[in-house]
C-alpha cells in the first residue's frame, strides 16, 4: 500500500497578529460593562489560583486569588476574544488567540487555571448556542466508524514520520513517559519512555513463546522493547500507513505489523497492550473496544491499558460539546470517563486491577516535546510544507495539553484488565 501524502498545514488558521487598542466612545464603554459582568462570572468560578487580566482599555483586573493555584497573566487585546470564548469554548478561545485577540507571556498556567477550576466555572468556557450544535454535528460527522477511523488516523498520524522524528524521543513514543520524578529535569525523555513501557510489560507478565497483541502499535517502540525481553509472537495493529512503514522497517520479520481495525482483529492472545489508543475511539465505540479486548484475550490473559481520563465531575459537560482538541487535532476523539469505562470492562467479565495515575509526568513529557519542537522549528528540521500557521497551531496544542495535566482535572493512568481463566 502506498503512503498517504498529507495535506501539510490543512488545519491552519490565520497567524496571530498584534492588534492596536482602539476606542469608539460610548458603544465601547457599554460593551465593556457587559464584558465585565462575564469577568465577574469567571472571577466567582476561580476558587484556586489567579488571573491578572490586562483589558483592551489598558486597565487591569485580578480574578480569583482566593487560594493557592496556577497564576497567570492574559492580555485581552479585543473584547471579541471573550465572545469567541463564550460561543465556542476552548475552540473559540484558540481562534481568538490565532487572530491576535489575546496573548499571554505563558499560556500554560492559564490552561492549568481553567482546568483546575473547570467544575466551578461550569459552562463559562464551553460552547453555547449555534456554535455548540455546529461543533457537535462536525464531531459526529467525523465519528470513528471503520471508514471514519482510517480518515481520522490519517489526519493526525500520517502527517509523516519526518514530521514527528525531530521532536519525539529516539524510541518514537507519542504517549506519556514515566519519570523517576517529574520535577527532575535531569533524567532524559528516552529513559522515561523506556520506564513507561517497562511498566506496561510488567503488568502483562509475558514469557518465552507467549503471544502479544498491541492495539495501536505506533512506530514500534513497545514491540521492540517487548521482543528484547524474551522470544514472543508479536502482532501490532495500526491504521496509520506511515507508522506501519516505519514499524516494519524497524522491527523486521520478527514482528507482524497489520493495517487493520481493532474491530476486525482475529485470534486469541496471552496478552494485549494498548497505550493511549482508546482516546481515539470515541464514546460511542467504547463497547466495541472493550469487547474486542475480551474476545481476543485467552482465558487467564491480561491486558495493560494506558489511557487519558477526564474528571467524572465535568465529563457530561465536556461530552456535550466539541473542544479544541477534537476540532483541530484529534477528530473523533474523546477522553475517558474512568467510571464509565471501568463499568464496561467489568460488564464484559474483565477484572479491573492496579490503577496507577501519573498526570504530572505527562505534563513534563509535553513540556519536553514543546522544547524539542521549538528547537526543530528553529533549526529547520521539520519537513518542507508546514507553514507558520500550522507550527503555531501545534505549539498551542502542546501548551494546551500541558496545562490540562497541570490543572489536575485531566490525568493519565495505567490499568490491568484480567480475563478470568
Amino acid at each position: 500500500m502506498n503512503a498517504i501524502e498529507p495535506r501539510r498545514g490543512r488545519a491552519a488558521v490565520p497567524v496571530r497578529r498584534p492588534l492596536e487598542r482602539r476606542s469608539h466612545g460610548w458603544p465601547d464603554r457599554l460593551a465593556a460593562r457587559q464584558f465585565h459582568k462575564l469577568l465577574d462570572r469567571i472571577d466567582l468560578g476561580l476558587e484556586q489560583g489567579s488571573l491578572l487580566a490586562i483589558l483592551p482599555d489598558g486597565s487591569r483586573r485580578l480574578l480569583g486569588g482566593r487560594a493557592a493555584g496556577p497564576e497567570c497573566e492574559v492580555h485581552l487585546l479585543r473584547w471579541r476574544a471573550l465572545i469567541r470564548l463564550i460561543a465556542g469554548g476552548s475552540a473559540g478561545w484558540y481562534r481568538a488567540w490565532a487572530r491576535g485577540e489575546w496573548t499571554s507571556p505563558d499560556p500554560v498556567p492559564l490552561f492549568a487555571l481553567f482546568m483546575a477550576n473547570a467544575a466551578n466555572l461550569g459552562n463559562v468556557a464551553r460552547p453555547h448556542g449555534p456554535a455548540r450544535w455546529i461543533g457537535r454535528a462536525f464531531h459526529w460527522a467525523r465519528r470513528n466508524s471503520r471508514k471514519g477511523s482510517r480518515r481520522n488516523i490519517a489526519y493526525h498520524y500520517d502527517l509523516g514520520n519526518d514530521f514527528y522524528q525531530p521532536w519525539l524521543d529516539k524510541g518514537m513514543h507519542y504517549s506519556s513517559g514515566l519519570f523517576r520524578d517529574p520535577d527532575d529535569r535531569i533524567e532524559s525523555l528516552e529513559r522515561a519512555q523506556q520506564r513507561k513501557v517497562d511498566a506496561i510489560l510488567d503488568r502483562l507478565d509475558i514469557g518465552d513463546g507467549d503471544s502479544l497483541l498491541e492495539i495501536g502499535c505506533g512506530w514500534g517502540g513497545l514491540a521492540e522493547q517487548a521482543m528484547a525481553r524474551c522470544p514472543i509472537r508479536y502482532d501490532g495493529l495500526t491504521l496509520s500507513v506511515e507508522q506501519a512503514h516505519f514499524a516494519r522497517d524497524r522491527l523486521g520479520s520478527g514482528a507482524n505489523i497489520i493495517l487493520r481495525d481493532y474491530r476486525d482483529a482475529q485470534g486469541q492472545y496471552d496478552a494485549i497492550a494498548s497505550v493511549e489508543m482508546v482516546e481515539a475511539v470515541g464514546q460511542r465505540y467504547w463497547p466495541a473496544y472493550v469487547g474486542a479486548i475480551e474476545r481476543l484475550l485467552r482465558p487467564g490473559g491480561r491486558a495493560a491499558i494506558q489511557y487519558i481520563l477526564i474528571d467524572d465531575a465535568i465529563f457530561e459537560g465536556y461530552a456535550r460539546g466539541a473542544d479544541f482538541i477534537q476540532t483541530y487535532i484529534f477528530p473523533g476523539g474523546m477522553l475517558i470517563s474512568e467510571s464509565r469505562f471501568r463499568a464496561l470492562a467489568e460488564a464484559n467479565g474483565l477484572e479491573w486491577r492496579d490503577v496507577r495515575r501519573f498526570g504530572l509526568h505527562y505534563a513534563e513529557t509535553l513540556r519536553r516535546w514543546r522544547e524539542r519542537f521549538d528547537r526543530a522549528v528553529d533549526r529547520g528540521w521539520l519537513p518542507a510544507g508546514f507553514d507558520q500557521h500550522f507550527v503555531d497551531l501545534w505549539r498551542y496544542y502542546l501548551m494546551y495539553c500541558e496545562g490540562g495535566f497541570r490543572g489536575g482535572t485531566i490525568d493519565v493512568a495505567q490499568v490491568t484488565l484480567v480475563k478470568p481463566a
